[in-house]
């Protein structure tokens, strides 16, 4: 008994070095390049398009099929990530080598080449966790993927954009290519991993795809999915350029918006014990309101002069509200998956989240630059809006 407890939390250890590894690098590059092409006085809808190089996270579950079905044992998923990881450290060791101010242009397609990797790499993390573990224990992956995501966002949002001030691009780029392959050791000498059901099953094809969307019952869970917390995503794109527009540095940026509001949104992550004990149907209300609390904040303080202390409250709320949200989707996508296609229709949620996602950053940064940060925000309440009048509509046979 004592050594099954020991394994699952050595696995579950792992696979939060895994979620970690992810997701350092891309919130640090993202936000770098930010704070970056702001200083260098690139517009806000250009900036808003440095967002596309998350594409590869959104169209990932076009070879998630291809994953499920070669990836068998445990060997082929540590044997797929392994590789698919090392790909992503020489990509950042690239780019670390670069001059990030006169070359953007490359520094930008190595990013791209990064962000392919990690979403291959997290197609097989998400697939041999769930196969790994047994159905009641998922709960737990969740909070690992929770925290893993948020966790990397404070290091690389945060911890790494404060060392970058201090250091410079060439050297904090590619000690984080080192980083990541510190972190895929814990998975090459974890023998506990093993798949719990050994039942022959059938294996994934590419036309699951299609069939995913086949289910009628599915596209509540699709809506959900496209709407839930895009009340909050554009404004959680823009506030570092909005940070530089009022004097802050990347010191200063980093501290209180990668720091201070991403731990609110790591500490949230451990809410799956307060979200079971409510009810999914609950959860997805209270904190649908709270996402409308969030624009309506920031548009409140647009008619008073800026002050620190009040953003910083508002940033903290709306990490906490995004930390609740990303628990509660996740909950819901894995209550959705098909026996045998775990990791496709795993992803193929994540990846339509993602797309609104996408789409709202992009919007954003086209909405401020046009409308200025106050137009924003009133585009980002009436969706917050239209998304709780959807909960309340489309889930009340939940209660």
């Amino acid at each position: 008994m004592f050594n099954n407890i020991s394994s699952k939390k050595l696995s579950l250890g792992t696979f939060f070095c895994l979620y970690i590894a992810q997701m350092v690098p891309l919130t640090f590059l993202v936000t770098a390049l930010q704070v970056i092409m702001r200083e260098g006085q690139y517009s806000l809808a250009t900036i808003g398009m440095l967002n596309l190089v998350r594409v590869p996270w959104t169209i990932k579950f076009l070879w998630s099929p291809f994953i499920d079905r070669h990836c068998v044992t445990v060997r082929d998923y540590k044997r797929t990530i392994i590789i698919t990881e090392l790909i992503y450290a020489v990509a950042l060791l690239a780019t670390g080598l670069l001059n990030v101010r006169s070359e953007i242009m490359l520094v930008i397609i190595l990013v791209f080449i990064s962000m392919l990797a990690s979403a291959t790499q997290d197609i097989a993390v998400d697939a041999l966790a769930i196969l790994s573990f047994k159905k009641h224990d998922h709960s737990l992956l969740n909070s690992m993927q929770t925290m893993g995501a948020f966790g990397g966002a404070v290091i690389g949002g945060g911890v790494l954009l404060i060392l970058l001030k201090i250091y410079g691009w060439n050297i904090v780029v590619p000690c984080l290519a080192l980083f990541v392959c510190m972190l895929f050791i814990p998975l090459i000498f974890n023998s506990h991993i093993k798949i719990e059901n050994e039942k022959p099953r059938e294996r994934a094809k590419w036309t699951d795809i299609f069939n995913f969307f086949a289910r009628k019952e599915i596209w509540s869970q699709i809506g959900f999915l496209l709407l839930y917390y895009m009340g909050i995503v554009g404004i959680l794109s823009m506030y570092r350029p909005y940070l530089v527009d009022k004097g802050y540095d990347m010191k200063e940026i980093g501290f209180l918006a990668g720091v201070a509001g991403t731990i609110a949104s790591f500490v949230m992550a451990f809410s799956g014990v307060l979200i079971r004990r409510i009810g999914i149907y609950k959860a997805r209300i209270i904190i649908a309101v709270l996402v409308i609390l969030s624009p309506i904040y920031f548009l409140a303080m647009t008619f008073i002069d800026f002050n620190m202390t009040a953003f910083v409250i508002g940033i903290i709320f709306i990490q906490i509200c995004h930390g609740l949200a990303i628990v509660v989707l996740y909950t819901t996508a894995m209550q959705c998956v098909r026996p045998g296609r775990e990791g496709t229709d795993f992803t193929i949620q994540v990846v339509i989240n993602h797309v609104s996602g996408l789409l709202i950053t992009v919007l954003a940064g086209t909405v401020a630059h046009l409308f200025d940060y106050r137009g924003l925000y009133i585009a980002e309440t009436v969706v917050a809006i239209v998304s709780l009048i959807y909960v309340l509509l489309v889930f009340r046979k939940e209660k």
